[in-house]
Order: structure tokens, then C-alpha cells, then sequence
């Protein structure tokens, strides 16, 4: 094993980017990356809906991101201006937190309308984040973070993050702080200006009902619905959602996916659109995931 030398902050759960594609993990199509099974099965994968309207480009990506530090003050570009400079979609996405320590906060959005001038001006002095709206988190939070949102997750926050399948991501403000070799950490000041919203954004919480042997739905977006599923007693669920291949990640306890896939605490599966008839079964102990599709 190769010594790692650098912390390792994000988990890439399901991902087909180019270079970071999901491998299978077991089964007969063991060793085969996520580009490749979409290139091989195509509407049976995604779904036909699904299929349609992004042909193979797999729509999302689903990460784990555990920041230890403050992360930096960052924005992500809408599809159209994604399109327009690096030929890809844009990046929304969601966040669920599944643990953080007391007090941890984060930033997402501005708290007032501020002007290009002045934005660019509290770049310069360092004080950006006077103008963003702070948010102190708990484990089981939900936030919706639409692409132009300025946003950063700060220590001592774990989470799961459902986004559109973009790895474009506008720096804004580091803090000062330098990389490896010394020097400052690359901005992208002047980029992000395109992609900003600058208008106040009035909250990025999304409020639910976290109710046992039951699902309930998160978010509900353009581009992916996530529900979140809690089971304290043994009991089958039945996998059925439209015309879109599903993901699951467990954020507690166990289950078993069809047969023979032991989704654990941590874990992620991909289900294809044409299984439709598998069945998750939770045996004793408490288990939540959640499930994560394409509604079209």
C-alpha cells in the first residue's frame, strides 16, 4: 500500500466522470467502471425517460465529504454557462448532514444584495463571509444548494452530497491559505462573477418529517429526488421508483439490497432502472438510507 500523504477529504460514491468512475464491486460484471456499464446497457441502466434526456452522460454524482477544516468560499455555474466554457452540465446539488460536531456551521448564500463592485472589493479584503448567511448545523439537516449559490462547508461537518454530475467548481475566497509548495491557492475571482447570484438568499434549509418505518421525501428538484428511509424493525421495501436507475447510501445500521448485496453503514449500490422488482431487507436494529433518483 502507498503511503498517502495528503488529506483525503471526499469519498466519490457513485461517479461516472471521466478518470473517477465507480467501479462494481462484486458480481459478474466485477472490475467494470460506471462509463463503461452506460455504454453497455444504455435505457436498461438509466432508465428510458432518463435515457432521453442525457443519452450516456450519467446525470449525477454522489459523494461523502468530511471537512476536518473549513473548506473555501466557492459557487458552482449554472448548465447554461457550463455548457458555454467546459461542455458539461451544471452543478446543483444537496446536502445532507449525517454528523457534525457542536457548533459546526456553514455558509450558503448572501444575506443581503450586494453589487459586482462590492463584491469584488470584500475579495480583496478578506471579508466575504461578514456578507453570507451563517447556519449552524445538526446531524439530519437537509440543504438545497442551487447552482449561483455561494457556499462553503466548514469544520467539523460529515455529509452526503447529491449533485449534478460536474466537477466545475469556481474558488472564491481561501482564506490565505497556501498548498504544499507555498504558494497561494488558486482563485477564481473574476470567473465566478458570471456564475454568482448576488441577490440575498433567504434560506437553504429544507424542513421534513423524519418518520420511523417510512419514507420521507428530502428534496425534490430539475435534476434528482432524494427520500430518506428509516426502519427500526424487520421489514422488506420494495424498490419501485418511475423510469430511473436508483441509488442507495446508508448512513446507518445494515440491509440487504435483492439477494446478495449487504448494504452497510457507509456503503452505496446503484439499482438499474429495469430491477425494479428487488426488495431491501432490514433485519433487527435501526437502518436509514437514502434514495436518490431522476424524476422525469
Amino acid at each position: 500500500m502507498s503511503e498517502i500523504n495528503e488529506p483525503i477529504g471526499e469519498s466519490w460514491e457513485v461517479s461516472a466522470l471521466a478518470e473517477r468512475e465507480s467501479i462494481v464491486a462484486n458480481g459478474s460484471l466485477k472490475g467494470c467502471n460506471l462509463r463503461e456499464l452506460v455504454d453497455q446497457y444504455g435505457a436498461s441502466l438509466l432508465g428510458e425517460a432518463v435515457y432521453k434526456k442525457y443519452g450516456k452522460e450519467f446525470p449525477l454524482l454522489v459523494k461523502f465529504i468530511d471537512a476536518e477544516t473549513d473548506l473555501s468560499i466557492q459557487v458552482h455555474p449554472n448548465d447554461e454557462l457550463a455548457r458555454e466554457r467546459h461542455a458539461c452540465m451544471g452543478k446543483t446539488e444537496m446536502w445532507y448532514i449525517v454528523d457534525a460536531m457542536p457548533g459546526a456551521y456553514l455558509y450558503a448564500g448572501f444575506s443581503k444584495e450586494i453589487s459586482t463592485e462590492e463584491y469584488c472589493q470584500r475579495i480583496d479584503d478578506g471579508s466575504i463571509c461578514d456578507v453570507l448567511n451563517k447556519y449552524e448545523v445538526k446531524k439530519g439537516d437537509v440543504l438545497y444548494i442551487p447552482s449561483g449559490c455561494v457556499h462553503s462547508i466548514c469544520a467539523g461537518i460529515f455529509l452526503v452530497e447529491v449533485q449534478q454530475s460536474c466537477d466545475v467548481t469556481y474558488r472564491l475566497f481561501d482564506y490565505g491559505r497556501k498548498d504544499m509548495n507555498g504558494e497561494l491557492r488558486e482563485l477564481h475571482t473574476d470567473l465566478a462573477i458570471d456564475a454568482l447570484s448576488l441577490s440575498p438568499t433567504h434560506n437553504c434549509f429544507i424542513p421534513y418529517d423524519n418518520n420511523q418505518n417510512d419514507v420521507d421525501l428530502l428534496c425534490k428538484c430539475d435534476y434528482f429526488t432524494v427520500r430518506h428511509l428509516h426502519f427500526d424493525s424487520p421489514q422488506t421495501y420494495r424498490v419501485k421508483e418511475g423510469d430511473s436507475f436508483v441509488i442507495y447510501v446508508c448512513i446507518n445500521g445494515e440491509c440487504m439490497v435483492g439477494d446478495s448485496i449487504l448494504l452497510e453503514h457507509g456503503r452505496s449500490c446503484l439499482v438499474p432502472a429495469s430491477c425494479k422488482d428487488i426488495n431491501i431487507t432490514v433485519g433487527d436494529g435501526e437502518v436509514e438510507l437514502l434514495e436518490v433518483f431522476v424524476s422525469i
